[in-house]
C-alpha cells in the first residue's frame, strides 16, 4: 500500500468515526417534517416531486395541492395520474398575471388552503406537497399565520413540502428544513421558451 493510499484510508477512517458519532446522537422526529423549497432558481417543485417518488417507494401515502398552476398540463401531473395512488388537487386558476382578479385569486387560494388543512389533519397522508403556496403568500392571497396554523394541526405522521419563491420569514422560521435554490443561468434569458419534459 502506497503512502498516499494509506494516508487516505486513515483520513477516511477518522471521518467515518466522527460521522458515526454524530449519527448516534441524533433522534427520530416526533412528527412529520416541514420542508420549504424556495428561491428564484428552477427546480423547487421538481425537487418536491422527487421526494414524493421517494415516499411512494417506501409505500407511503402522498397528496398534492397545487395553489397556482391551474389547468396547465404538466409531466409530473400526468405521471402521478398514470401511477395512481396520489391524491392530486389542482386548485389554482393559473399564473397570477393571467387571472388579473385579486378577489378571485384570494378565493382560490383560501379554498386550496382549506383542502390542504383538511388533508394535513386527516392522518391519511405521510407527505403532502403544497405546490406554489409561497406564491400565494407572496401576493398576500394567504397569510403566513393561516398557513402555519394549518401546518400546526397536521397529524403527527404527516410531513409537508411548501414550494415557490419568496417564502416568508415566518414560514421559514417554522420549517424544519429550508432549501434556497438560486438561479445562476436560465435559457429564458437567451430567448428559449419552456421545454416540455424539462420545465413542465
Amino acid at each position: 500500500m502506497s503512502d498516499d493510499t494509506a494516508a487516505h484510508k486513515a483520513d477516511m477512517q477518522k471521518l467515518q468515526k466522527v460521522q458515526r458519532e454524530k449519527v448516534a446522537e441524533l433522534r427520530d422526529p416526533e412528527r412529520g417534517l416541514v420542508l420549504v423549497h424556495t428561491g428564484n432558481g428552477k427546480g423547487k417543485s421538481s425537487s418536491a416531486f422527487g421526494v414524493a417518488i421517494r415516499a411512494i417507494g417506501w409505500k407511503q401515502t402522498v397528496g398534492v395541492v397545487q395553489f397556482i398552476k391551474g389547468t396547465w398540463v404538466t409531466g409530473e401531473r400526468q405521471f402521478f395520474q398514470q401511477l395512481g395512488g396520489v391524491d392530486w388537487y389542482t386548485m389554482g386558476e393559473g399564473f397570477t398575471w393571467d387571472t388579473q382578479d385579486k378577489a378571485r385569486d384570494i378565493q382560490a387560494a383560501e379554498a386550496a388552503l382549506a383542502r390542504a388543512a383538511e388533508m394535513l389533519a386527516s392522518g391519511k397522508y405521510d407527505l403532502i406537497i403544497l405546490d406554489e403556496i409561497n406564491i400565494a403568500l407572496r401576493y398576500h392571497y394567504l397569510t403566513p399565520e393561516a398557513v402555519i396554523a394549518a401546518l400546526d394541526k397536521r397529524a403527527s405522521k404527516t410531513g409537508a413540502i411548501l414550494t415557490g419563491r419568496d417564502a416568508p420569514e415566518a414560514v421559514c422560521a417554522y420549517a424544519d428544513l429550508v432549501s434556497v435554490i438560486e438561479e445562476q443561468k436560465h435559457p429564458f434569458q437567451n430567448g428559449i421558451k419552456a421545454q416540455r419534459g424539462v420545465d413542465f
